[in-house]
């Protein structure tokens, strides 16, 4: 680059969603060098400087202008209320594509059944701001505290209820706590400095960026699938296919038969092959993807 002024600033997340990040920018065709010691992992695009941010952090690093781009949780541009450019959503999280849940918990054996009930009650979180607007919107009045961590165990002694996150409730019920509502559900976003957008050379590499990330997330729940078929059993086989996008179809050299590609769901890949075996399909390949570009 001709000066590190065209060189784009990415924040990526440091914690809970660092690794499943690094491995989607791998499988979208990136090469990331990542030091154990170091906060500047290394892309093999002269063009992308980045910098590990705790996810907490990082609209408020992007809305300011520090980074020009990052990835963060839509739950923390909310708690911060930040003034940034949504470029897609990219639903992934530490363990699965579901979103994340921010919940109210109390223990089990509280007698907090609903938000109101929280009336002059103390909560525990961190997502402070995001809880207390939310909370007023109910009418309802209660002291929120931030939490350092380890929130789970504060109630009922340092807390009557605590706000968590939660992706399967498996923590929260390992602590003897039970979820009173959801206030919020978050996927991962990709985030601009609005300054930064209105830079064209900026923008594209930020789109092509996006494109390619949701070209690898789409891939990762789907698998192709590559069979011969001959003419007699051809109707059935595409019937079978139907639900899918047209797979593409091309004819052998050996006459009457038929090279059929498709991609498809990958959890639906057992109960289809069977069938398509049984169809008349031979030869049948499955294959992964590493990108699905629409």
């Amino acid at each position: 680059m001709d000066n590190d002024k065209d060189v784009l600033m990415l924040g990526l997340p440091k914690g809970s969603l660092q690794e499943s990040t690094l491995k989607l920018f791998r499988k979208a065709g990136y090469h990331i060098t990542v030091s154990s010691r170091s906060y500047y992992p290394v892309f093999d695009d002269p063009g992308i400087g980045s910098m590990l941010i705790r996810a907490q952090e990082m609209a408020r690093y992007v809305e300011d202008g520090h980074l020009d781009c990052g990835l963060t949780g839509h739950d923390w541009v909310l708690e911060q209320n930040a003034d940034v450019v949504e470029i897609a959503e990219l639903r992934y999280a530490k363990e699965g594509f579901r979103p994340v849940r921010w919940v109210i918990a109390v223990p089990g054996d509280s007698k907090i059944q609903s938000v109101q009930d929280l009336n002059g009650k103390r909560i525990a979180t961190e997502l402070v701001g995001y809880t207390k607007r939310y909370l007023k919107s109910k009418g309802v009045k209660a002291e929120v505290d931030f939490s350092w961590g380890a929130t789970e165990v504060k109630p009922p002694q340092l807390a009557d209820a605590i706000v968590e996150l939660t992706e399967t409730g498996t923590s929260l019920r390992a602590n003897n706590l039970r979820i009173v509502e959801t206030i919020a559900e978050s996927t991962t976003r990709f985030i601009a400095n609005k300054k930064a957008w209105q830079d064209k050379g900026k923008r594209r590499k930020m789109e092509n960026i996006a494109l390619l990330l949701k070209g690898a997330l789409a891939a990762e729940e789907k698998v192709g699938l590559k069979m011969n078929v001959p003419e007699n059993a051809f109707k059935k086989v595409l019937t079978l296919l139907s639900a899918m996008h047209s797979p593409t179809v091309s004819s052998l050299s050996d006459a009457g038969w038929y090279a059929i590609d498709v991609v498809i769901d990958e959890k639906i890949v057992r109960d289809i092959i069977p069938k398509l075996k049984t169809a008349g399909a031979s030869g049948i390949v499955e294959y992964p993807l590493n990108k699905v570009i629409p």
